[in-house]
């Protein structure tokens, strides 16, 4: 731990804590932001009224499209004079979402980031290969600055290029990886085309995130790379990565940063707050946020939370795997499908790979699903060495099992009917160091 006072400490104290922190937050919020103002006015709530965990319920969510609407500058508790860091996102979908920080902030990202590493098993004196993004999008900044408060040596390389990551690990023998997780396999699948060995690869461990995997995905990445990789989370909204993190000890649910970020699992369509292990939309209250204060945020992000004691010894409640988001999530003839189910129906067939993409497409009034997912080297080079036509997979058994066999597994674990296509290694577009699209829905481009 980096923290053990704070990471450890015992729950009864970090309930006390967590209140008079939330307490500080929404009066702070309540003075500096119109927004809440107006909203606790109408509510005819004063800031004393939220005084504990408990009292979060009489508050309504705050959305992404509140920060889309008071763009750019809206939410921000502080002038611009206090703010030295401004990150955003894409605005692929609208307007991009802003964050601001102030130095406090900033400390704030660096050290949750730095738990992060810690947790993951990095330490003093090690290199970390940095292969998030830099720029506007927090990953790149955030494990940067976390990695130098840990003490690590910290390569900026950024995203992309590839073929010079894999250069650069191989001399420079770094022992940590940050990056996707959708890239560390991008990374692996360059060291096993050049032949190396993951014995043979300086890496020991690798903290990713920015996007939904599996434990199939996971397997096979610790087997290319020969690290054990751990799980980040984290949203530009709330700060950045950081907000939760695995431990090596269990890689079972991330630990939530819970003297930073007060957490509650709500139920997708009322909002009601659930029960823990109860799986439902994660909502994040910041606890210690100057800049971009936020009350009862809307992440999206569909998991459950538990604070069963962890072997690591951290007493911070841990969030499950992200099922999907709730806008990532696909209606298909009535049934709710998360990529991420898929993706772990993928992963028990040894035939095939991680790499895969969904397609939805309408004929009439009837939604069609197409699954097209790599075919494993070592497999495709004992069945044929032809590109995977639909002809070629009829022709051979071995391949049209495989397909079968994974449609009806879709079938029987998601509810929809998929029609599967076969690829052989390499088809499917690659994540060169930011998140990978999964998912055309042609549907909502007709």
């Amino acid at each position: 731990m980096l923290q053990p006072d704070l990471e450890s400490m015992p729950r009864p104290q970090l309930r006390e804590l967590q209140a008079d922190r939330l307490g500080e937050l929404v009066r702070y919020a309540y003075e500096r932001v119109p927004l809440y103002r107006e909203r606790l006015g109408s509510l005819h709530l004063k800031p004393d009224d939220i005084s504990d965990p408990a009292d979060l319920p009489k508050l309504p969510f705050t959305r992404k499209s509140d920060l889309r609407d008071t763009y750019p500058f809206g939410m921000f508790a502080v002038g611009l004079g206090a703010v030295v860091r401004i990150h955003a996102s894409t605005g692929t979908t609208g307007r991009p979402t802003v964050v601001g920080y102030t130095r406090h902030d900033i400390e704030v990202f660096a050290t949750v980031c730095a738990r992060a590493l810690a947790a993951a098993g990095a330490g003093p004196g090690m290199i970390l290969h940095n292969a998030y993004g830099y720029g506007l999008f927090t990953g790149g900044l955030g494990f940067h600055y976390g990695g130098e408060r840990l003490g690590l040596a910290v390569l900026p390389v950024s995203g992309g290029g590839t073929t010079r990551q894999v250069d650069l690990m191989l001399d420079f023998k770094p022992e940590v990886l940050a990056c996707t997780p959708s890239y560390a396999l991008t990374l692996g699948e360059e060291l096993r085309r050049r032949g190396v060995a993951p014995e043979d690869v300086p890496l020991r461990f690798a903290v990713l995130g920015a996007e939904p995997w599996t434990e199939a995905m996971r397997a096979q990445i610790d087997r290319l790379l020969g690290v054990r990789s751990t799980n980040c989370y984290g949203l530009s909204e709330i700060i950045g990565p950081g907000v939760a993190a695995e431990c090596s000890a269990e890689r079972h649910g991330s630990h939530i940063a819970e003297d930073h970020f007060l957490a509650e699992i709500v139920d997708p369509d009322t909002g009601v707050p659930l029960p823990e292990g109860k799986s439902g939309v994660l909502v994040v209250t910041t606890l210690t946020k100057e800049a971009l204060p936020l009350v009862r945020y809307w992440t999206g992000d569909v998991t459950s939370l538990t604070t069963e004691l962890c072997s690591c010894g951290c007493t911070f409640a841990r969030m499950g795997p992200v099922r999907g988001r709730t806008d990532d999530m696909l209606i298909v003839r009535g049934v709710n499908v998360y990529p991420t189910q898929i993706e772990a129906v993928l992963g028990g067939f040894s035939e095939l790979t991680p790499n895969y993409r969904i397609l939805v497409s309408r004929s009439g009034t009837l939604d069609e699903v197409r699954v097209e997912v790599e075919v494993d080297q070592a497999f495709f080079c004992t069945v044929t060495g032809d590109l995977l036509t639909e002809e070629v997979v009829e022709a051979d058994h071995l391949l049209r099992a495989v397909r079968d066999r994974t449609a009806q597994a879709i079938k029987s674990a998601v509810g929809v009917t998929a029609r599967v296509r076969l690829l052989e290694p390499g088809a499917v577009p690659r994540s060169e160091g930011g998140k990978i699209a999964r998912v055309v829905d042609e549907r909502r481009l007709s």
